[in-house]
């Protein structure tokens, strides 16, 4: 998205940073006086307390799962809970899934579950790894850690400011109020703005995080800082949800936010939020030239910014006489590749979607995305929509796109 910096999004279960889904097996070695179950029970008791706490604003009673004498953690503890306080919780709970015992010391593997009141439908998971010892008949947090690949949460960062738009939720750390209150103004453009393109039903508020740098912004993510320098946006969710998925996230990179133009942050927190409205058919058949050309599509499209404007790195290259001969492939989309190619598979995407919206109408744009998006396997999924919708086969697609790149920017 040349121009006005990047944004993507990022899915659950195939990136680093996302929530665990996958549901662990109870399993556990033998210990006197506790069978491996009755050991999760015990632990599971003694978190169920803890997350009445949290709900209550207790802290006392949220320490009172810490170890005493780990002063260490509690200190980091009662300085976490100190930091949730802004943070609307409408609920809050751990699951147990796994616990490996060796006396009076038990590893155990724990799903946080938590809604934010008034935008999750269903509870966002995170996945913790917890370690606790035995004294005194009772069990205390010794550690508390996310599980391996997963990823940091924003109140771990330090004190969330929350602010409130009409359809927002901006949740900064270490960030002014003012600026909070920017792009709550701005996510609350970008909300009826993807309605008005969008003609699926989706929930129509967003919650949006504000980390104080790149490198919060990639703990959030559970990925190197180097992969999203540039990229001043990202949504996680999962991909093909149910009505019952949790609603998604976006998260900002202040430091290329910051840099951006009020039309480059216009154009980028649209379709931050257009991949919002569009996750429940959105899924592993749906092509990223798809999912971000028209995310893309969807942010330019109220902004009057021509083919030259919008894509100026595919421009080059075709005046160079470098003509994309297919496509953007999902690999075109990685980091690894370099800015131009990146900005070109992002501009080459666009502008099918846009030849799509021009040629055959915003409508079937909209049905030729859900189509895809609802086909379990990538395998045919793109054929058959394009075939039901278009009347075209891939081939033939391919080289309309072609025709219509070299007419747009040679």
């Amino acid at each position: 998205m040349a121009g006005h910096g990047r944004g993507r999004r990022v899915w659950r279960g195939r990136a680093a940073g996302c929530a665990l889904a996958a549901l662990l097996l109870v399993s556990g070695c033998s210990a006197p006086g506790a069978a491996p179950d009755a050991t999760a029970g015990q632990v599971q008791q003694v978190l169920d307390r803890r997350a009445a706490a949290v709900l209550k604003h207790d802290e006392a009673g949220y320490l009172a799962a810490v170890d005493p004498a780990a002063t260490g953690l509690r200190v980091a503890q009662r300085t976490e809970f100190g930091n949730l306080a802004q943070v609307p919780l409408s609920s809050w709970t751990y699951r147990v899934t796994g616990v490996d015992r060796h006396g009076a010391t038990a590893t155990a593997k724990v799903e946080l579950h938590y809604r934010i009141e008034g935008y999750d439908t269903a509870p966002v998971t995170a996945a913790r790894t917890l370690t606790l010892d035995r004294r005194g008949g009772n069990w205390y947090v010794t550690d508390d850690r996310p599980a391996q690949g997963d990823a940091q949460l924003l109140w771990q960062q330090g004190p969330v400011t929350a602010v409130r738009g009409t359809h927002s939720l901006v949740l900064g750390v270490g960030q002014d109020p003012a600026k909070l209150h920017g792009i709550a103004v701005a996510e609350d453009a970008a909300v009826p703005a993807v309605s008005a393109a969008w003609p699926g039903t989706w929930a129509g508020r967003v919650v949006v995080l504000v980390p104080s740098s790149l490198d919060g912004m990639a703990a959030l993510l559970g990925a190197p800082a180097a992969s999203y320098r540039g990229i001043a946006a990202v949504t996680t969710g999962e991909a093909g949800g149910a009505a019952a998925a949790p609603a998604d996230r976006v998260i900002v990179n202040p430091d290329a936010y910051a840099v951006l133009g009020d039309l480059g942050r216009k154009v980028v927190l649209t379709h931050e939020t257009t991949h919002v409205a569009t996750r429940a058919h959105t899924s592993p058949a749906t092509p990223m030239w798809l999912s971000e050309g028209y995310a893309d599509w969807v942010g330019y499209r109220d902004t009057g910014r021509t083919a030259p404007q919008a894509a100026p790195e595919l421009q080059k290259a075709v005046r160079a006489g470098d003509f994309p001969a297919d496509l953007p492939s999902d690999a075109d989309f990685g980091f690894d590749g370099g800015a131009d190619r990146l900005a070109k598979a992002y501009e080459g995407g666009w502008l099918a979607c846009r030849l799509i919206a021009t040629h055959w109408g915003e409508a079937t744009l909209a049905r030729f995305y859900t189509k895809v998006g609802n086909q379990p396997h990538r395998e045919g999924a793109v054929e058959k929509a394009m075939k039901d919708e278009l009347g075209l086969s891939p081939r033939e697609f391919t080289a309309r796109w072609r025709e219509y790149v070299r007419g747009q920017l040679a």
